[in-house]
């Protein structure tokens, strides 16, 4: 499938790719728990796995693109040239927005921080996953929305429907009461733990709002490719840094890693940042609240870890909240 038809067709069901794509997500925490692995080399070994598969169709079919991003300073001076002499010959005045619409140095840059900002959140969400429960992990990822509204109002000024924040509010609610109470019982690092939640939120909210800035410049293909090799570079010098070996684990870790993979990278963090395109941030993000439903029935199934009467009011909540904001949306990017 070439890029314009893979997009035509994200575009077409982008609102049940979003849905897919938080549920193979949600099994993220699940696995992070059962590897031993620190969450860098848990992070560095998930793209390593599965930057390959992003990485080929964009050497086979955008190869040019890419290198227009990269030397987009060179470009840029070729770009005018060209227009100027197209001007000439037709004595008509080329249009800015022509210009303006093209991928430039600043977009690069900022894919590269969304890169790095995506590397913060899976180390800041494996810490979580790994010092206190799934459930208390996922309400305070779940957090990340508020990022995202707050971002597009203040930064993007965008004009949000009050029924949309009233659905992203209950929706949050649920999140919170999925976390059982956590605040009355901390044990030793639980705390820790609970921080590296809400940190995990703020840089995912971040990522995903350059994402919607970016990708009206560059395709989905080619931006997923720059964001994730980004990340994995973060990482492979994060695990130089801390010295934190890259080899000599559990065969299981190596399994669950490639599953990860598959999963979470391929199956759900490529596939929301491709649906950013088409939709936008704060939809995305506000669906993203659903991790916890299903983070908590991942657990249930795999782990065997019983939800409490608070998880599954809060549950019904982060569905209930879910179905009104999406009925409520409208999407003003088409």
């Amino acid at each position: 499938m070439d890029n314009k038809g893979s997009s035509n067709f994200i575009s077409k069901y982008a609102r049940i790719l979003v849905v897919i794509a938080v549920m193979l997500g949600a099994t993220s925490g699940t696995l992070g728990k059962a590897i031993t692995a620190s969450p860098i080399a848990i992070g560095f070994w998930r793209l390593t796995f599965s930057l390959p598969f992003f990485a080929i169709p964009v050497f086979l079919h955008d190869l040019d693109e890419l290198k227009s991003i990269l030397f987009s300073g060179r470009n840029s001076s070729s770009t005018i040239s060209q227009g100027v002499q197209q001007s000439r010959d037709s004595n008509i005045l080329l249009k800015d927005n022509q210009e303006t619409n093209a991928p430039g140095k600043k977009d690069l840059l900022l894919t590269i921080a969304a890169g790095f900002f995506l590397f913060a959140h899976f180390t800041c969400w494996f810490n979580a996953v790994k010092m206190t429960s799934i459930a208390s992990a996922s309400i305070f990822a779940s957090l990340h929305p508020l990022v995202v509204v707050l971002i597009s109002v203040a930064i993007y000024k965008k004009k949000i429907n009050k029924n949309q924040i009233i659905g992203i509010l209950v929706a949050l609610l649920g999140a919170y009461l999925t976390a059982g109470m956590d605040f009355d019982n901390l044990p030793e690092g639980h705390l820790i733990g609970d921080i590296n939640g809400i940190l995990a939120a703020l840089f995912m909210g971040i990522y995903f709002s350059i994402g919607e800035k970016v990708m009206n410049k560059i395709s989905g293909r080619v931006y997923v490719f720059i964001l994730f090799f980004a990340c994995w570079f973060s990482f492979a010098m994060a695990m130089i840094v801390t010295g934190t070996p890259f080899t000599g684990y559990p065969a299981k870790d190596y399994l669950l890693l490639v599953l990860m993979a598959l999963l979470c990278q391929i199956g759900s963090h490529a596939v929301l940042n491709l649906c950013i395109g088409h939709l936008d941030s704060v939809y995305v993000s506000a669906w993203e609240t659903a991790d916890s439903v299903f983070s908590i029935t991942f657990a249930l199934l795999l782990l065997s870890q019983m939800p409490t009467l608070w998880e599954l009011i809060g549950c019904t909540l982060v569905v209930a909240g879910l179905l009104y904001y999406n009925y409520n949306y409208r999407d003003k990017r088409k």
